[in-house]
C-alpha cells in the first residue's frame, strides 16, 4: 500500500503504521519518522507562536507521489504512507509523517531518509511563521537542498 494525505487534520503515528502493516508477514522493517513543529529555530530568536502552512491543491499530492514513485525505483519497498498538514499549528503539533515498509531494514530507513529530503525541497508547501515581533515566510535552507542533492 502507498499511500498520500494532505490534511489539515492531526494524524496518528501508531495508527498509520498498524494501517500500512497490517495483515503483512513479508514486512520485516518499519522506519516512522514523524516532523513537529517547534518553538524556535535559533538561539535567542523570539519563539514561535504558530506556524501557518499553505500548500499548492492537487500538484501537492501529485509530487509526493512521484518522490514515492521514485524510492520504488531505489529501494525495494513493500508500503509507504506520506501525511503531510497544512494550516496553522503550534509548537508540538505534528506536521508531516513518513512512514516506510520493507523487508530489511537498510532499505526502510533510507528511503525514509530520501523522501524527507525530497519533501523538504520538492513538495510544494510554504511556511509563514507567527511570532510576537513579526510574521515572515520561511525562506528555502541551503542545507536543505545539499541534504536532497545527496541523492543525486
Amino acid at each position: 500500500m502507498f499511500t498520500v494525505r494532505i490534511q489539515s487534520e492531526d494524524f496518528d503515528p501508531a495508527a498509520e503504521s498498524a494501517a500500512l502493516t497490517r495483515g503483512r508477514t513479508d514486512v520485516g522493517a518499519v522506519v516512522t519518522f514523524t516532523g513537529l513543529c517547534r518553538a524556535q529555530d535559533a538561539p535567542g530568536g523570539a519563539p514561535l507562536i504558530a506556524l501557518t502552512l499553505e500548500h499548492y491543491p492537487g500538484m501537492a499530492e501529485e509530487e509526493i507521489g512521484r518522490l514515492i514513485e521514485e524510492a520504488r525505483a531505489r529501494w525495494p519497498l513493500l508500503g509507504a504512507t506520506v501525511i503531510h498538514r497544512f494550516g496553522r499549528m503550534e509548537p508540538g503539533d505534528n506536521i508531516v509523517l513518513v512512514v516506510t515498509t520493507s523487508a530489511h531494514r537498510g532499505a526502510a530507513f533510507e528511503a525514509a531518509e530520501f523522501l524527507m529530503d525530497w519533501l523538504k525541497t520538492h513538495a510544494p508547501f510554504w511556511k509563514l511563521e507567527e511570532r510576537a515581533d513579526e510574521n515572515s515566510w520561511v525562506p528555502a535552507k541551503d542545507s536543505d537542498d545539499e541534504a536532497a542533492g545527496r541523492w543525486g
